[in-house]
């Protein structure tokens, strides 16, 4: 299975106490939201995740370790980010199998029709 691909909204330096090594200094909390590229379109979803991080002794720091201050601080934070609008891009191949399928349709129809014959 391909890997899900996200870009970083928005990263945060908290002044929390670190669950594991309980440093003040080293949590980063980081926003990332979702996009999904392949042959035919780009598209950003509506999909946000958050990752926290110590810098100090590198270690994720996962929700089940949260303490409740840090819970709160998370929930500033996830309230002040600004996630991207959905979006679609097609790219150049998407046009291209577009405009023949409408000239294939329009040849059928005008074919149908009598219009046009061979």
């Amino acid at each position: 299975m391909k890997e899900q691909q996200y870009f970083t909204l928005k990263e945060v330096q908290l002044n929390n106490n670190c669950p594991e090594c309980y440093s003040n200094e080293g949590l980063q909390l980081t926003f990332k939201q979702r996009f999904v590229e392949n042959a035919f379109y780009k598209a950003i979803t509506g999909d946000t995740t958050h990752e926290m991080r110590c810098n100090t002794c590198n270690t994720d720091i996962f929700p089940v370790r949260w303490t409740n201050d840090i819970e709160q601080v998370v929930a500033y934070q996830e309230r002040a980010v600004n996630p991207k609008p959905k979006s679609t891009k097609l790219k150049k191949l998407a046009w291209i199998f577009i405009i023949a399928d409408a000239l294939l349709l329009i040849v059928v129809v005008l074919f149908v029709t009598g219009i046009l014959s061979f």
